[in-house]
């Protein structure tokens, strides 16, 4: 239930208990047949607190972790970030990085990434 939460984002658990009701993918994933009772929400919450206190989700996370396809997307060097899910609350143009005296410096003239760009072409 919680990879049907987090690859179809939804937002609560309430809303996810809602989805098992009329979403036949959902009930199909955790194998509810179309007429079975859906659960009242508490009970999946006092069911998840129990998996995260124990060590299921852990060794879960540790195996997909070891796959050679998942290895091969992992990095020490970098992080990437699907932000089109994130609502943005300022533009990146209101960002200001700092340089090494700890002063802020402006954008103006700099590429999303920071480094210096031609006038007209960022």
């Amino acid at each position: 239930m919680l990879l049907l939460q987090a690859f179809y984002s939804v937002r609560s658990e309430r809303q996810l208990i809602e989805q098992l009701d009329y979403n036949l993918l959902f009930r199909w994933f955790v194998g509810l047949s179309m007429d079975a009772p859906v659960w009242d929400v508490t009970v999946f919450t006092k069911g998840r607190e129990r998996l995260l206190a124990g060590d299921v989700a852990a060794k879960f996370l540790a195996t997909v972790l070891g796959q050679p396809k998942v290895k091969a997307l992992l990095s020490d060097e970098h992080f990437s970030v699907d932000g089109t899910l994130i609502e943005a609350w300022a533009s990146v143009k209101s960002f200001r990085p700092k340089d090494s005296s700890g002063e802020g410096r402006s954008w103006h003239g700099l590429g999303v990434s920071g480094i210096p760009c031609l006038a007209g072409l960022s």
